[in-house]
């Protein structure tokens, strides 16, 4: 992890994990919720490279990171274990819709196995290749080896998804691997290769032999190996069993009867009911599904591609998840998620051509690495880095994976197993039957079009480097070789931009902000205004960079590279977006003058917020000065910083 000294070094000068009662961050800072505020050795953390400084404020404990704080926060999650705390709840807000509360469940119960079962699936396909190129035989000792350990976790995936959808539903994970376990039990499996008893529903589409009854019951046995829905709606009906007989059952024998009787009673229901049922919808699910892409392959390629890289920013693509398992397990093959997998190769084309076509330093450290990043499989740096901040860029994006889509669909593309993703995804269309098939060729011809497209139509049109100006102004070394600042009409330095007023009000010098990450120009130099009304202007044409959900704070860089931050209030993240509403969204091109926030100035002074807004410029080291107004009243319009280079 990019941030894991840091975060280390944060969780164990805070007071470690134990001290920890709550998190969150906004747009520059972590704040924590401390037991005993005492335990937190605030000089040492000052100290770290990465901290600006540590304000405490509000109840709060905050470290101040910069404008990178969602990546720390998100590692920090991981690294401190927050995310799987019993009882602990680290955000305020919880998802509110079915499909939101699906989209929760399903990205909780699958995200701590990603990672593994990526790792599973390449080994997968690298089998898949040496074995394709005649190069390792399937009878040999290190074939055997290797496919325990790519297929190890697929055969056995109810006890994982046992783990983690237990988690989730808030039981017991060690009863949802039991639970698991039970379902993929080698004798219950071998039961199904004798003479049925009987059979039911004769005649129907879901005719059953049975092989097995419990207390006379018919028990339908399924193959559970590899399966995904069943165990997960296992594990919340365990949860639930857990939290009724917690309640009922006395304190002296809970320890062992709770999950005696969770047990007893969810492994039998589980293999009559639930079992057999969630068995059959996610087979007639993904038979569906497949259908309609057997009925139009090409057209479903170009709307699950070109739509791709959406699902991915809402979350929806967690959606896909339990079916693509599920169809792997019952077909053999996906195709819900196929075209998707063009879309780091797309990305990768399009950061790549505003890499070498930006004449923006800032922007060509960060497109590089998100370039590569996206080549092997990662996208987020180069989504929120680099191509969702230019419109033209992110449509080209999902132009070209609808292409690619539509040339998987024009053959008929399959993808046959889980693991990696961008140039990684390629062993994962290698028919594990016949090898080397219409699936591999179509994925291979359709990934290299995605690049190239999104590399072309960037390069040539989508992308015009003005937008993001040019940040190094170039100087000429005179015969002494010393170098000469551009100079204006009077012979001083050269007036780079002036920042126009955000909001009308009385301005205050930023040293008389109580907070210091403010006070002491530790997040740049500029000003400060006490408004008089509840209205946030764009002071200059530009780009929103940052808007936080709370929308108490937004970043702006201008045409000419010039990063803003306007912050309305001190603390008032701590109301959740209660009294603001933002007129724009991030990525969003703004003009002088436009409205960018409105805010209820009256409710924030009867709630006792202090209103005082900084206005600061993010990257001031990039100049040589920043120069604040003499004004004491400032309108709408009015020159508030002066920017020096």
């Amino acid at each position: 992890m990019e941030y894991q000294k840091l975060n280390e070094e944060i969780l164990k000068n805070v007071g470690g994990v134990e001290n920890i009662t709550g998190l969150t961050h906004c747009i520059t800072r972590l704040r924590f919720k401390l037991k005993d505020m005492s335990k937190a050795k605030t000089e040492v953390i000052q100290n770290l490279p990465g901290v600006v400084t540590v304000v405490q404020s509000g109840g709060q404990y905050q470290i101040v990171i910069g404008n990178h704080v969602p990546e720390v926060y998100k590692e920090f999650m991981v690294l401190s274990g927050l995310k799987n705390r019993e009882g602990q709840e680290y955000s305020k807000e919880k998802p509110k819709g079915i499909l939101n509360i699906f989209i929760d469940i399903v990205a909780g119960i699958f995200t701590p196995v990603i990672n593994v079962l990526m790792a599973a699936g390449m080994i997968k396909g690298l089998l898949a290749l040496l074995t394709a190129f005649n190069i390792l035989d399937k009878e040999s000792g290190t074939y055997l080896i290797l496919n325990a350990t790519g297929d190890g976790l697929f055969y056995f995936f109810p006890l994982f998804l046992g783990y983690t959808a237990s988690t989730k539903f808030g039981g017991k994970p060690f009863i949802g691997m039991a639970i698991g376990a039970a379902l993929v039990y080698p004798t219950i499996s071998a039961a199904m290769n004798g003479e049925p008893i009987f059979h039911l529903f004769t005649g129907t589409m879901i005719e059953s032999p049975i092989y097995v009854t419990f207390l006379g019951i018919p028990v339908i046995l399924m193959s559970y190996t590899s399966s995904v829905i069943p165990i997960i709606a296992a594990a919340f009906l365990a949860s639930r069993l857990e939290f009724f007989f917690s309640k009922v059952i006395p304190r002296a024998i809970r320890s062992f009867f709770v999950s005696f009787l969770t047990l007893i009673i969810t492994v039998p229901i589980v293999f009559i009911i639930v079992g057999p049922i969630t068995t059959w919808i996610g087979l007639l699910l993904g038979q569906v599904l497949s259908a309609a892409n057997d009925f139009s392959p090409i057209i479903a390629g170009i709307i699950i591609g070109g739509f791709w890289q959406v699902f991915i920013m809402f979350g929806l693509h967690w959606g896909f998840v339990p079916i693509a398992m599920n169809n792997y397990a019952t077909l053999g093959y996906d195709v819900v998620m196929m075209a998707g997998l063009a879309t780091p190769l797309a990305m990768a084309g399009v950061t790549l051509a505003i890499f070498l076509k930006t004449k923006n330093r800032k922007l060509k450290e960060i497109a590089f690495p998100a370039f590569l990043s996206a080549f092997f499989g990662i996208t987020e740096p180069a989504l929120y880095g680099v191509t969702l901040a230019r419109k033209k860029a992110f449509y080209t994006t999902s132009f070209a994976v609808a292409v690619a889509g539509a040339i998987m669909g024009i053959f008929k593309t399959r993808v046959y197993i889980n693991g990696g993703t961008g140039i990684f995804a390629l062993p994962r269309f290698i028919n594990p039957e016949v090898g080397f098939d219409n699936s591999f060729i179509g994925f291979s011809i359709a990934s290299g079009v995605a690049f190239l497209v999104g590399f072309l139509v960037t390069f040539l049109y989508a992308y015009d480097p003005k937008q993001d100006g040019v940040d190094d102004i170039k100087v000429e070394e005179n015969a002494d070789n010393k170098v000469d600042a551009p100079l204006n009409s009077d012979g001083g330095q050269m007036v780079i931009h002036e920042i126009k007023s955000p909001v009308v009000g009385n301005t205050i010098s930023l040293n008389k902000i109580e907070d210091a990450a403010f006070s002491k120009e530790l997040l740049g130099k500029g000003i400060a205004i006490l408004p008089i009304e509840g209205k946030v202007y764009a002071p200059a044409n530009g780009t929103v960079t940052a808007l936080f959900p709370t929308n108490h704070a937004i970043g702006i860089q201008t045409v000419d590279g010039v990063e803003i931050l306007i912050h309305v209030g001190m603390d008032t993240v701590n109301l959740q977006g209660k009294y603001f509403a933002s007129k724009v969204k991030q990525g969003d091109t703004i003009v002088e003058g436009q409205l960018l926030i409105e805010f209820d100035l009256d409710a924030l002074k009867s709630e006792k917020y202090t209103t005082v807004t900084p206005i600061v410029i993010s990257n001031t080291k990039d100049y040589l000065d920043v120069i604040e107004t003499n004004a004491e009243e400032v309108d709408k319009g009015n020159t508030i910083l002066t920017i020096i280079a």
